[in-house]
This record gives C-alpha cells, sequence and structure tokens, in this order.
C-alpha cells in the first residue's frame, strides 16, 4: 500500500477527530464572541453541524488523495510558520505583487503606445482602465472560485492566464490585440489579492492575522508606488514592448514556482455548483457600473456613454443582491429539510448574508469610505503638480513616492497594533491622522513649497496604512471561519466599486468648482491655473469631510470582540509583565 493510500475505515475515523476538533474550536469561538444571542449561537453551531455532515458524507465517497493540503496544524507550529507553509505563502503574495504591479505599470508608456498605433489619448487609456475594470468584475466570482478549485488550480490557471496576455501585449501588431492582452493580464491577477486573503486567514490563528496581513498587504500597496516609475524608467531605456516580455518572464516562473512549491489550503468542493446567470448579472452589473464612471473622465455626464452602463449596471446590481438573497433563501430552506443536492445547486454565487453581521457591516463601509476619498487623491494631485504649478511627470513620481513608502510601514506595524491593542485603537489613530492630513493638504496654493504636497501626503497614507488593512482584517475576524471567502468577496468588491467611484467624482467635482471659480475670476488663460488650485484646495476639504465621517464611523462602531480598547491594551500589557516575572521567577527556583 503506498502512502497515499488509505484504509476507508481510517480515513473515516480521521474524518470524525477532525470534525469533533473543528466542533470544539467553534464552541470556543461561539462563547468567546459576547455580541451572539445563545439561541444564535445554537443556530450556528446546528448549522455547522449540518453542512459538517454533508461534507463527510461527500468527502467519505473520496477516493483521491489530500495530501497535499496544509492544516493550520502543518502551516503554523509554535508560534512562526513552517518552511512549506512560509514557502507557499511567498509565492502567493509575490503574484499578488506582481498583479498591482502590472495594473498602473503601464501609465508612463501611454504617450508611446498611443503615437505608435495612431490612437487618441482617450482610447490609449483604456489600457489602464479596462484592467481595473476586469478586475472589478473578477472579485464577485472569488467566492465561487475558491469553493470549487484548490489553490494551486486557481493560481496555477491564473498564472496561465496572465502570461498569455502579456506575451500577446509584447507581440501584439494592433492595439485591439494589446488592449486583449491586458484584459487577459486582468482576468489572471483579478482573483489572487483575495485567494491570499482568504490563504492568511486559513494559515493563521486570530492573534496574529493582523501582522501577517499587514505584512502581505506590502504588496498592495509598494507595487502600485513603484509601478508607474519603473514602467517610465523601462519605456525610455527600452521601449513599451520590453515591459510586457518583463512581465511574461515574470508569468513563467511564476508558473513554475507555484508547480513545484505551492501547496493546497483549506478544503474545495469539486461538485460546487455556479449560477451562471448570477455570473452574466455580476459582469452586467458591476461592469456596467465601473464602466459607466471611468467614461466620466473623458464624457460629460449627460453622454449616453455614461448614463447608460451606469443605468444598466444599477439594474444589473439590484437583480444581483435580489438574486441571491432568494437563493441564499432557497439554499437554507433545502439544508433544513435534509435535501443535500438541492441545497448544493442553489447555493448563492455571492453570499451576502455575511453583512448581518454588524462587525463585518462597519468595517466595510470603512473601508469603502477610505478607499473612496483616497484614490481621487493619487489623480487629483498630479494634476496640481503638472498642469497647475509646472513641474514634470517625474518630479510629481518623486513627491507622491514617499507616502507609498510610508503607507507600507504603516500597514505593518499596524496589523502588529491591532494583535496588541485591537482594532478601535488603530483605526481612531489611522482615521485621526488621515483626517488631518487630508484636511493639511487642502491648505496648497499656487506659492506652496512643493515638498509640502509630499508630507501631507505621507501623513496621509500613515494614516492609510493604520485604517484600511487593520480594519478589513478585523471586519473578517468578525466573520465564523467558513464565511471568510465570501467575505473576502464582497468587501473587495464593494472596495473595488468605490475606487471606482472616488476618482471620477471628484474630478467632476473638481471641474465644477474650477470652472465656478474661473467665471467669477472673469475667465481668460491667466486666471485658469488659480481657479484649478481653488478646486483642488474645495475636493480636498470634501475628502477631509469624508475621512472625519468615517472617523466618526470607526468611533461609534467599531466595539465588540477583536475591537479592543484602551484599558484592554494596558490589561494586556500588564498580563505580559506578569507572565515574564513568573518566568524569571520560575527559572530563579531551578
Amino acid at each position: 500500500m503506498s502512502e497515499h493510500e488509505v484504509e476507508p475505515t481510517s480515513q473515516h475515523n480521521q474524518e470524525q477527530q477532525n470534525q469533533q476538533q473543528n466542533n470544539q474550536e467553534q464552541h470556543s469561538k461561539g462563547q468567546r464572541n459576547q455580541q451572539r444571542s445563545p439561541r444564535t449561537a445554537h443556530t450556528t453551531r446546528a448549522t455547522h453541524a449540518t453542512r459538517s455532515a454533508q461534507v463527510a458524507r461527500k468527502t467519505s465517497a473520496v477516493k483521491a488523495p489530500r495530501t497535499t493540503v496544509l492544516s493550520r496544524e502543518d502551516s503554523y507550529r509554535d508560534g512562526k510558520l513552517t518552511h512549506v507553509a512560509f514557502l507557499s505563502l511567498a509565492i502567493l503574495t509575490f503574484i499578488t505583487f506582481v498583479g498591482n504591479f502590472t495594473q498602473l505599470q503601464l501609465s508612463a508608456a501611454l504617450p508611446n503606445i498611443v503615437e505608435e498605433f495612431g490612437v487618441s489619448v482617450t482610447t490609449g487609456q483604456w489600457l489602464t482602465s479596462v484592467f481595473q475594470l476586469v478586475m472589478g468584475v473578477m472579485v464577485p466570482l472569488t467566492a465561487f472560485l475558491t469553493k470549487r478549485f484548490s489553490t494551486r488550480q486557481i493560481v496555477i490557471a491564473s498564472m496561465i492566464i496572465f502570461t498569455a496576455g502579456s506575451a500577446l501585449a509584447w507581440l501584439a501588431p494592433s492595439f485591439i490585440l494589446l488592449l486583449t492582452g491586458r484584459i487577459l493580464e486582468a482576468i489572471g491577477t483579478g482573483v489572487m489579492w483575495p485567494v491570499l486573503q482568504i490563504t492568511v486567514f486559513s494559515i493563521f490563528p486570530l492573534s496574529r492575522r493582523g501582522m501577517a496581513m499587514g505584512t502581505v498587504g506590502l504588496a498592495m500597496s509598494v507595487a502600485p508606488a513603484i509601478g508607474p516609475t519603473l514602467g517610465g524608467v523601462q519605456t525610455d531605456l527600452t521601449g513599451w514592448r520590453s515591459i510586457f516580455l518583463t512581465l511574461t518572464i515574470i508569468g513563467g516562473i511564476s508558473i513554475l514556482a507555484s508547480v513545484l512549491w505551492l501547496k493546497d489550503f483549506g478544503n474545495h468542493d469539486a461538485t460546487a455548483h455556479a449560477d451562471f446567470f448570477s455570473v452574466i448579472l455580476s459582469i452586467f452589473g458591476f461592469g456596467g457600473l465601473m464602466f459607466g464612471f471611468t467614461n466620466i473622465e473623458s464624457f460629460p455626464f449627460a453622454h449616453p456613454m455614461v448614463w447608460s452602463p451606469m443605468l444598466v449596471g444599477i439594474a444589473g446590481i439590484v437583480w444581483f443582491v435580489i438574486r441571491q438573497i432568494q437563493r441564499k433563501h432557497e439554499e437554507q430552506l433545502a439544508i433544513d429539510q435534509g435535501d443535500v443536492e438541492r441545497a448544493r445547486l442553489r447555493a448563492p454565487l455571492l453570499d451576502l448574508s455575511v453583512l448581518r453581521n454588524r462587525g463585518f457591516t462597519i468595517g466595510t463601509i470603512t473601508a469603502s469610505i477610505s478607499f473612496f476619498a483616497f484614490s481621487s487623491i493619487v489623480v487629483i494631485m498630479p494634476l496640481y503638480i503638472q498642469d497647475d504649478r509646472g513641474f514634470s511627470a517625474t518630479m510629481s513620481g518623486l513627491v507622491m513616492l514617499p507616502g507609498a513608502l510610508g503607507q507600507a510601514i504603516a500597514q505593518f506595524f499596524g496589523g502588529k497594533a491591532l494583535d496588541r491593542f485591537g482594532a478601535r485603537p488603530v483605526a481612531i489613530v489611522g482615521s485621526t491622522i488621515l483626517m488631518l492630513g487630508t484636511f493639511g493638504m487642502s491648505t496648497i496654493s499656487a506659492t506652496s513649497w512643493i515638498w509640502w504636497v509630499s508630507i501631507y501626503q505621507f501623513i496621509r497614507q500613515i494614516g492609510m496604512g493604520f485604517v484600511l488593512m487593520p480594519i478589513t482584517t478585523w471586519s473578517l475576524n468578525c466573520l465564523e471561519e467558513h464565511n471568510v471567502s465570501a467575505g473576502s468577496a464582497v468587501t473587495n468588491t464593494a472596495r473595488q466599486i468605490a475606487g471606482a467611484m472616488g476618482a471620477p467624482v471628484l474630478v467632476i467635482l473638481l471641474e465644477i468648482f474650477s470652472q465656478m471659480r474661473h467665471e467669477a475670476l472673469g475667465g481668460g488663460a491667466a486666471t485658469l491655473a488659480a481657479a484649478n488650485i481653488f478646486g483642488t484646495q474645495w475636493v480636498l476639504r470634501i475628502s477631509g469631510v469624508l475621512c472625519l465621517i468615517m472617523l466618526i464611523i470607526v468611533l461609534v462602531g467599531v466595539r465588540g470582540q477583536g475591537a479592543g480598547t484602551a484599558h484592554a491594551a494596558g490589561r494586556s500589557a500588564l498580563h505580559k509583565i506578569q507572565a515574564i516575572t513568573h518566568t524569571g521567577d520560575h527559572h530563579h527556583m531551578h
């Protein structure tokens, strides 16, 4: 008998032992959650038992070995990652980094591409906006993909699609094929951040997730900052096609590393069913809404290219939400009746029932507001630096670069602070810093020292680092283990929509304020820069108000399990001191 073959009886016994252990863990977690009523806890445990019975029934019929799936015990021992888990997590983090890096890398190369293919600047911009659009459509699908396929299957398939897209873009003889290559790149990387989130939650215990998410979150903050800079340098030295050649090579290396060293985390159900009508609704809904908002920067709001896709998008999202609620109700009804097969077929594509969890909903709203307010500044400040103050694009990149580094550092330490003090004090500090930095930046003028912009942006991104990743981690911690996949899809979808809406909406407000000021100053080219700066100041003030609203939400809403308080932080420090003293006394006695 080979090492992969297991006798049915021993396999069944092992599954029963694992199931008993899981039930004990869930029972302990239910006791710790002070917000859950006894009736809710009882219902949750009953639901777990029912679902576990279904899973056990299915897995007992599966003869394929599951030795490649790493359990939490295989991944995290004695307070640290095992070697094999560290290697897998490093591969996932690197691939996520590459995806975020790729998203904005072409911005500096667009003028060269526009000139080579003879297309308009508006058409050329689609190389960057279509990437965000496709990623936004992919995110709602991740809950199903992670349920249906293993980690290795998702990552290897994603990297094959990404590499094929990069190769097509590298060799593209026409703009259409180049755009197709970018779409394939976005499909390949669109699911990687949710997969990385879910993997972190399946590996790390509750007390270490903040530090882990802060560490892997570096891929989210550093990559978009250095992407345009390195893309510009590479374009100047070797031409824009070399960018895609490099990405093709990186994609090939990622595929090889995934095949050789990547392990599976968590179980998957190969028989999981996808509601393809919901898939279509999500594509038209989320895609249409983001397409409409993206076009705001190129067309007036009354243009059919803006309002018609937005109308389709809103209708699609409303229909999508209603369908998910209906299917969840039908799934629960089938579970209550013991009809496993019908429950499997009626499962929703995106489980919106996670929004019933107050902590998760508060965290998702907070993260979405921060994305909305923040994404616009990344667009507006380069306009101020280059168009209103006359500095070069390179100077604009240098002014904005320190902020990205500050956010990376803040995310790491914010994650560690989350584990130690809880989400509430960390998010309050972060929201306050973000608000002060935004209001400070609204004081810029036509004569301000340009490095004040860099300083204020650095302050703002320090605040973002202390808000975004800790609040996201806390919100997902509020969910049961089996709901993390659905929660990750929901919160990332909300953030993608907020980010897509933020820049166009605040750019429109910028134009309105600037136009009003321009007319008040008498018109003419001489007053144009002053009018634009006036508009920039007011948009920054609006962003500051949004940050104030976010701070109020954190103060009122971030409470309960894992939120933490100053009193709890002090008590934790006291316990640590007592533990150290006790350990010292113990060693002294021996």
